[in-house]
C-alpha cells in the first residue's frame, strides 16, 4: 500500500489527497507537523533529503517527492492524463506556471498569515508576492474565459495542482471576486464525483 507523508493544512499534500480520493486509491496517511520541525529530523530526510512534504512512499519502499511529480506518477494510465502528445505537454505546462508563477504567490502568502505573527519581518512580503499572485489569477481568469478546465476541455491533475491553493486564496487575502472564471471553474473542481475538502482527515 501506498504510504503518504503529509500536513493536512498543506495545498500540496491536498493534491495527492484530492487525486486518490478521484482515483479510489487506498494509502496510509501519516501527518508530518511542519510547523514543529518533524521534515527537518533525520528520520524523516531519510525519506526526502529535501525535508518537504509530501513525500509518497511506494509498495516497493521507493520515496516519490514533489507534489506535481507525485500527481503525474499517480495518474498515469488514468483519464486525468490525457492521452494525446499536446495535450500531455499542456498538462505539464500548467502545473510548471502553477509551481513556479502561482505557488510562491498564493500559497506563500496563506502561510504567513496563518502562521507568522503580525509583527514577523515575513509580512513585510506580502505586498510584492499578493501583487504577483493576482497577476497569476489573471493569466487563469484569462484561460477559463473560453474553457471549462485548463486542458482539453475536461479535468485534469493541472486542475487539481492549480485548485488546491487557488480555492483557499483569500486565506492569504487575495480575494477571488474579480475573477469570475476562476471563480466558476473552483466550483466547477468542488462539483466533481469523490470530491473531498482541504481539511479532511483521510
Amino acid at each position: 500500500m501506498l504510504t503518504l507523508y503529509d500536513y493536512l493544512d498543506s495545498g500540496n499534500g491536498y493534491k495527492i489527497r484530492l487525486l486518490c480520493a478521484l482515483l479510489n486509491e487506498p494509502y496510509r496517511w501519516v501527518e508530518v507537523d511542519i510547523l514543529k520541525g518533524a521534515t527537518r529530523t533525520s528520520e524523516f530526510l531519510a525519506k526526502n533529503p529535501n525535508g518537504r512534504i509530501p513525500t509518497l512512499q511506494l509498495a516497493d519502499g521507493t520515496f516519490l517527492a514533489e507534489s506535481n511529480a507525485i500527481l503525474w506518477y499517480l495518474a498515469e494510465d488514468s483519464p486525468f492524463i490525457p492521452a494525446e502528445r499536446l495535450q500531455r505537454a499542456q498538462v505539464l505546462q500548467w502545473m510548471f506556471f502553477e509551481q513556479y508563477s502561482h505557488e510562491p504567490y498564493v500559497a506563500t502568502p496563506r502561510f504567513i498569515k496563518k502562521h507568522f505573527p503580525a509583527d514577523s519581518p515575513r509580512q513585510a512580503e506580502l505586498p510584492q508576492r499578493l501583487a504577483q499572485g493576482r497577476a497569476a489569477l489573471e493569466v487563469m481568469d484569462a484561460h477559463l474565459k473560453n474553457d471549462a478546465f485548463f486542458v482539453a476541455g475536461r479535468y485534469t491533475i493541472a486542475d487539481i495542482a492549480l485548485y488546491a491553493y487557488t480555492h483557499v486564496a483569500p486565506e492569504g487575502g487575495l480575494d477571488l471576486a474579480p475573477y469570475r472564471n476562476v471563480r466558476a471553474w473552483v466550483d466547477r473542481v468542488a462539483s466533481q464525483a469523490r470530491h473531498v475538502p482541504l481539511t479532511r482527515r483521510p
